[in-house]
């Protein structure tokens, strides 16, 4: 997806931007008990963050460059969405939402933040609202697939071990590549079953 609109820095808030996955009960009184251990294998960067449809088709990936925070998906939604998703399904949404209702509340007035089924089993602390599970009456949220981005996720894996061996640069093609035929490949399969995306 092409980018809209840059993303802003916010001078009123002094860890605007930085890596936070692991400060989750610091000044932004969060609260969740969820661990997140630190990606640091030495030479590695962060990974990928692919951004996915509910029908696992992937419509854009980040270059991560350090460690998955906050302020990855934060960045990835607001710069390429010319409107905010309605639903985001995130593993870590208990702490996504508030940080962008905190930068940008007028963008994201209408989305709703939940944690994926799979993932709401470590949010021990974290408020019902959070979970997917808890919108069975909800049209745009009960009757999702709320482990297609797990899903798209092991597809990425497998490209993992040659993309370690290459440049950044070339990694960034290869990853586009790769995705594009994945893409290709969701697309048949839906329009077989009659589905459209």
């Amino acid at each position: 997806m092409p980018q809209v609109r840059l993303r802003p820095q916010y001078p009123g808030l002094p860890a605007d931007g930085k890596i936070d996955r692991n400060v989750v009960s610091g000044q932004d009184g969060i609260g969740c008990s969820k661990y997140f251990a630190e990606y640091n294998k030495q030479g590695y960067t962060g990974g990928i963050m692919g951004f996915w449809c509910t029908h696992g088709i992937c419509y854009g990936f980040h270059c991560i460059p350090e460690g998955e925070g906050r302020n990855d998906a934060f960045a990835g939604l607001y710069t390429r969405w010319t409107k905010a998703p309605r639903v985001v399904i995130y593993d870590f949404a208990c702490a996504l939402g508030p940080y962008c209702m905190l930068r940008e509340a007028e963008f994201f007035k209408d989305t709703v933040f939940v944690i994926d089924k799979f993932h709401t089993s470590g949010h021990k602390s974290c408020s019902p609202a959070c979970f997917a599970s808890n919108y069975a009456y909800d049209p745009d949220i009960k009757d999702i697939n709320t482990s297609a981005a797990e899903f798209g996720n092991s597809g990425l894996k497998r490209v993992r071990l040659p993309v370690r061996y290459m440049t950044q640069r070339h990694a960034i093609v290869y990853i586009h590549r790769y995705l594009s035929l994945w893409n290709r490949q969701r697309r048949r399969k839906l329009a077989s079953k009659g589905c459209c995306c």
